[in-house]
């Protein structure tokens, strides 16, 4: 019997799947066996002979079930979203690089900023630098921060020793705890961002990035899983906030969005300050920016 050129065709391409199935169950041995319980708060037991965390806890810390893991690291023929490669990484804590090497042995795209690096031209980088001592950074409606001045990176935490993946307002006021206790209001903001959210999401319904996101804070935030279920929608809109920062103290500030085309996705935001005192703590915070950014 003859086989025809249309009946082979496809060999290869499975004969390639299965060598990439098989590459990320070995990555995943090989990241999972590296990490200590107590990195992930986990004990030690006395009964461990597993060098690193088992298959069970990776799978708890990331919210999948235990046979499904298996699978994949068994190199099963299944599926997996984007969702649980964000909580895989996450849990494994893979940095930039192996992240994108997880997603791409899992044939995904990773749908986060940090991954995709959407264009923040050279001008809207300059308008940022150029509106300093006044804390502005550039976000999408999913509050990822695409882009910010040196202010806005020491205002409630210091975003430069934070992942990409992790620059994201929702994400932060909700799990960061430095970001947390440098918002005067919490509860308001945290209830208020969740309805901006809902709001938000309608043109999104269904697009891995916001799946992925929502997954993560429902896993990680009993307060956001409260505010979310009760079906709040709040519109954008201008308003004085009120920040204690760790270096300079309490600032009363004008918060605003400016868009950067006709529909409500990329704003600027700025936090114009609404007193002198809140001006010259500005000034102060500033400073201290600047100073960090030439140590570094």
């Amino acid at each position: 019997m003859t086989t025809t050129a249309q009946e082979t065709a496809p060999q290869p391409t499975r004969r390639g799947s299965a060598i990439r199935r098989n590459e990320l169950a070995a990555f995943l041995r090989s990241r999972r066996e590296r990490i200590s319980p107590e990195q992930v708060g986990l004990p030690r037991g006395t009964r461990r002979r597993t060098p690193g965390l088992r298959r069970e806890e990776v799978a708890q810390l990331s919210a999948v079930g235990v046979t499904w893991y298996t699978w994949l690291e068994q190199a099963r023929d299944i599926q997996v979203s984007v969702q649980v490669l964000d909580a895989l990484a996450r849990t494994l804590m893979l940095d930039a690089s192996e992240r994108a090497h997880l997603f791409q042995l899992a044939g995904a795209t990773d749908p986060t900023p940090a991954a995709s690096c959407p264009s923040v031209t050279p001008a809207l980088r300059e308008m940022l630098r150029q509106l300093e001592p006044i804390p502005a950074c550039i976000q999408n409606s999913r509050y990822d921060i695409l882009a910010y001045n040196r202010t806005y990176g020491r205002l409630l935490t210091d975003l430069d020793a934070l992942p990409p993946e992790d620059r994201n307002c929702m994400l932060l006021v909700h799990t960061n705890k430095e970001w947390q206790a440098s918002v005067v209001h919490l509860e308001e903001s945290q209830r208020l961002m969740a309805a901006r959210l809902r709001a938000s999401l309608a043109g999104h319904l269904g697009e891995p990035a916001w799946k992925m996101l929502l997954k993560r804070l429902e896993s990680e935030s009993p307060t956001f899983r409260e505010n979310w279920e009760r079906y709040e929608v709040v519109g954008n809109r201008s308003k004085t906030k009120e920040f204690l920062n760790a270096h300079v103290g309490h600032l009363r500030l004008e918060h605003t969005d400016l868009w950067l085309g006709p529909e409500l996705g990329a704003r600027m935001v700025t936090y114009t300050p609404v007193d002198e005192e809140s001006r010259e703590r500005l000034e102060r915070l500033y400073a201290i920016a600047r100073e960090a950014t030439a140590r570094a």
